[in-house]
């Protein structure tokens, strides 16, 4: 029978993988900590180191925080203005 797999939240991966970057306990002692391989806290760990630097990119949906780029804005500002303007001249007559 085999062991179905785990998945584990982005929150929890990025924490255990921080505490791993930090150094305060080890990667071994983290995988006993939270019954992890360490392989695994490896892993989350360069993908974090790796990934860090888009965090702070101009385009990143961490500075959108919805994920809309500026363009999908612009587009969506402009149709509520025609969409206002249209109401306010059928208000009108």
């Amino acid at each position: 029978m085999s062991k179905k797999r785990m998945q584990y939240s982005t929150e929890f991966k990025a924490k255990i993988a921080l505490a791993a970057i930090r150094g305060e306990e080890t990667v071994p002692q983290l995988a006993a900590r939270y019954h992890i391989h360490p392989t695994q806290i490896n892993s989350w760990k360069r993908h974090l180191i790796k990934k860090a630097s888009d965090l702070f990119g101009k385009n990143s949906d961490a500075n959108n925080k919805n994920g809309h780029s500026a363009d999908d804005l612009h587009r969506v500002i402009g149709q509520l203005t025609v969409e206002r303007d249209f109401l306010a001249r059928k208000l009108d007559h």
